[in-house]
């Protein structure tokens, strides 16, 4: 069977609540125990909503109290040389420091924040991880080992989500060497958190590799075998997996496609082209994950166009070595459209947020297993939506439209009598 799968869901809560807790804290209005519980609260309600909705492979570790990639320069020990002077603090707040910078004028420390930057082209921003010629990394952090029991206690047994090696590494500055000498060092550290995880009982693990997108050299693909092989030996019989998104992988599909892994996930909303592609060369081991909801914007997604996509999947690979998913986390997308009252209802019936592409995965997983018969009533209810969606007049103006386009023939004749006169 198909399995329907999710690569990370937003941590900030259905009402903003972690916002609100994070900056409680900040400002001194709740402690410590406070604001952990209510992450605590947070997953266990992700968890649960994911389970109930009838998605198999639910992500652990994709919670963060600010950022997923500091979290993970924490869990390897990259923590820059100026923190050291914040020994005294708790470790939540020289993670804090770290990302918001750390002044105490009576102990004459003014120690500024870590870069941020854009994370692609979305509009959520990372901390850059910051690393040093000959850098040895430890193990700093077990949050993905304890996410992962949190839930297993629930009896929900998670895939745990890590940002992978390779993207860590390239995402990170370092000057004047190459960051990939520092591979090795840091599939150590990784190598003891898989290690737990396996011992912890975890089955499957998902490390997100979205910096492949930008195109694999030969010295990134040396990279990239060299850790996968060295993480699939300690993980086994653990199945792990590789989480591309927002692009396509173009040349460097093949080479993903061929690394030790038991699954690779493709983006298809933006890239669906490599579907073809990928069905010609991955090998007979391989599972592909197939991200055919947009997790990206708050639309509603086109299910007749990406169940099609899916079916074409099957129909090469077979159900067993196929998974349903969005196109990367939903991270970027509000929680629910069960607050949103005072929407107008047509625009309502247009948006899907987390917990909505939640369901549009499940339903398309369904279809696969169970038969298009199975969902036909909900099919034909999305149809009917997306085909008002393009005529409603709340997005197309004919008057707006006629203005337009008198102005574009305005501007082409301009552009034709000026090359005349040039000529």
């Amino acid at each position: 069977m198909a399995i329907a799968s999710n690569l990370g869901f937003p941590r900030i809560g259905p009402k903003r609540e972690l916002k609100k807790g994070v900056e409680g804290y900040w400002a001194g209005e709740i402690k410590e125990q406070e604001l952990r519980g209510l992450g605590l609260s947070i997953r266990k309600e992700n968890w649960l909503f994911q389970q109930k909705a009838g998605i198999v492979q639910i992500p652990s570790n994709d919670f963060s109290f600010y950022d997923h990639l500091l979290d993970t320069s924490i869990m390897v020990g990259a923590i820059p040389v100026r923190y050291r002077p914040l020994a005294h603090l708790s470790a939540l707040d020289q993670y804090f420091a770290m990302a918001r910078g750390y002044n105490d004028s009576a102990k004459g420390l003014a120690i500024v924040a870590a870069e941020m930057t854009k994370w692609f082209d979305t509009n959520y921003h990372y901390i850059v991880p910051e690393f040093e010629k000959d850098q040895q990394f430890s193990l700093g952090s077990t949050k993905a080992i304890d996410e992962f029991l949190e839930a297993k206690e629930m009896g929900i047994l998670t895939t745990p989500v890590l940002p992978g090696p390779i993207s860590f590494l390239a995402l990170g500055k370092g000057v004047g060497f190459d960051k990939y000498n520092l591979l090795p060092s840091l599939l150590c550290v990784y190598a003891q958190v898989l290690s737990r995880l396996v011992q912890a009982g975890a089955q499957s693990i998902q490390f997100d590799e979205p910096a492949l997108v930008f195109g694999i050299d030969k010295k990134m693909e040396a990279a990239l075998l060299q850790a996968y092989t060295a993480l699939s030996g300690v993980a086994k019989p653990v199945r792990i997996s590789i989480a591309t998104y927002f692009e396509g992988l173009g040349s460097g599909l093949e080479s993903v496609l061929n690394l030790p892994v038991s699954c690779v996930h493709l983006d298809l909303v933006a890239a669906s082209e490599q579907l073809e592609i990928a069905l010609t060369k991955a090998p007979e081991s391989l599972s592909l994950s197939l991200g055919v909801v947009d997790g990206r914007n708050i639309w509603r997604s086109d299910l007749s166009t990406a169940y099609q996509l899916v079916k074409r999947a099957v129909s090469v690979l077979g159900t067993d070595r196929v998974a349903v998913a969005p196109s990367c986390s939903l991270l970027h997308v509000p929680v629910s459209l069960d607050g949103e009252t005072d929407l107008d209802p047509e625009v309502g019936g247009w948006l899907a947020f987390a917990r909505e592409k939640v369901a549009e995965v499940a339903l398309i997983t369904r279809a696969i297993n169970e038969g298009e018969d199975s969902v036909r009533e909900e099919f034909a209810a999305n149809k009917r939506i997306i085909d008002q969606k393009k005529i409603s007049k709340k997005i197309y103006n004919q008057a707006v439209r006629s203005v337009f386009r008198r102005r574009l023939v305005w501007m082409f004749w301009c552009m034709a009598k000026r090359r005349e006169t040039t000529w």
